[in-house]
């Protein structure tokens, strides 16, 4: 079961890589204050609304693991936790910690780090040292899960 997980954590990440298009961003600084991010990667506040068609694009991030209150989405994730109520379980701060560095809470985890450009393996050739994500996307993403109240 473990060997699978790898493996369809390596996937995973394969396809989110390849269909990503974040790659030329720099990384932007951000400090890590017990566990959440407390600033913006942007500066300012994501857009909820792009936020939520990032989440539910197969192609990038989150529906391909989870499942969560999106009725209109056919075929959602069970692999990782129903997204439900996220707003709830979640500090702005804590969302966007597990967006950048998924690992720092779990090693073992299979979400990708979507911010991160160090210390990962598996890595596509054309992805090494490129984010999955932007820094707008992350902040996007963000402001969407925090509205996922029940």
């Amino acid at each position: 079961m473990a060997r699978t997980s790898v493996h369809i954590a390596a996937l995973i990440a394969a396809i989110v890589a390849f269909a990503c298009h974040a790659g030329a961003e720099q990384l932007r600084p951000y400090n890590i204050a017990g566990d959440g991010i407390a600033e913006s990667l942007t500066g300012a506040p994501g857009d909820a609304a792009r936020g939520r068609a990032l989440v539910l694009a197969r192609t990038t991030t989150c529906i391909l693991c989870h499942s969560g209150p999106f009725p209109e989405t056919r075929f959602q994730g069970n692999l990782a936790p129903d997204l439900s109520g996220a707003g709830n379980r979640w500090t702005v701060s804590q969302l966007r910690l597990r967006l950048v560095d998924a690992a720092r809470f779990n090693p073992e985890t299979i979400m990708p780090s979507y911010y991160r450009t160090d210390h990962l393996v598996r890595v596509g050739r054309n992805f090494v040292g490129k984010p999955i994500l932007s820094a707008a996307e992350i902040e996007d993403i963000v402001a969407f899960l925090a509205t996922l109240r029940d």
